[in-house]
């Protein structure tokens, strides 16, 4: 069963009261992320603020340590696949689920900056969108962004999900979704979870035949962005397209 390992068993007073350690520790803590914001706080102190809902009655400062040892930073803790959060000592089912609701609100935010908008004038916003989607994940994934004819983004679709370095495209799925939205142009956009956006050759032939088979059809192909750890590679400003 996934959720085998639970969280740790919770520590409160004989009377029910957590030790006042851990009460005034988690007084202080929120009254400096409510003075200060997310800035005044470094990571361990932001993910035990998370912590402290799913686990109401006990000290969390051990287990947020673990967690950034074990993925790395704050973003890496939220978008770690559940199987390996569940691998952690001391995190089970509630630590889990609201990790990821966390995570889903991120993508969620980003996105609402980015639909039904011009591309152009939302481009950061768009980058954005894609580093908070899609920079962390450990395994390649593929997305298409598909435009109206006046560049307003109507539809973001992942296409296809893949391994540590290969993701399975096939560009006729690709123009006919875009057939289908009655999209005049789209961006290509998939990770590198080794971090560097460098495109491989496979990642420039595929990127070849969807715009052959694009163009068959009428349809735009505006960029392809590969999504690195901290930056990302666009074809066209790189001359590939």
């Amino acid at each position: 069963m996934l959720f085998d390992m639970d969280e740790a068993p919770e520590m409160p007073l004989p009377s029910g009261r957590l030790p006042s350690y851990i009460r005034d520790h988690r007084k202080r803590l929120r009254e400096r992320f409510m003075a200060g914001g997310a800035a005044a706080l470094p990571d361990y102190e932001l993910l035990e603020l998370v912590l402290f809902r799913s686990i109401p009655r006990q000290d969390v400062k051990p287990l947020a340590r673990l967690l950034l040892d074990t993925f790395g930073d704050f973003n890496r803790v939220l978008t770690a696949p559940v199987e390996r959060l569940a691998e952690v000592k001391g995190v089970g089912e509630a630590v889990i689920t609201d990790l990821k609701i966390l995570e889903a609100s991120a993508h969620r935010m980003a996105r609402a900056r980015v639909m039904q908008r011009q591309v152009i004038s939302s481009w950061d916003a768009l980058l954005d969108y894609c580093h908070t989607t899609m920079a962390h994940r450990e395994t390649e994934q593929f997305r298409v962004f598909y435009l109206d004819r006046k560049n307003v983004l109507i539809a973001d679709e992942e296409q296809a999900r893949g391994t540590v370095d290969h993701v399975p495209v096939y560009p006729r799925e690709v123009a006919k979704r875009a057939l289908e939205l009655n999209a005049s142009a789209l961006i290509l956009v998939h990770n590198h979870p080794s971090g560097d956006p460098t495109p491989s050759q496979s990642d420039i032939d595929m990127t070849a035949r969807i715009r052959a088979a694009c163009e068959a059809l009428g349809i735009t192909l505006h960029d392809h962005l590969i999504i690195g750890k901290s930056v990302e590679l666009s074809f066209r400003s790189e001359g590939f397209l």
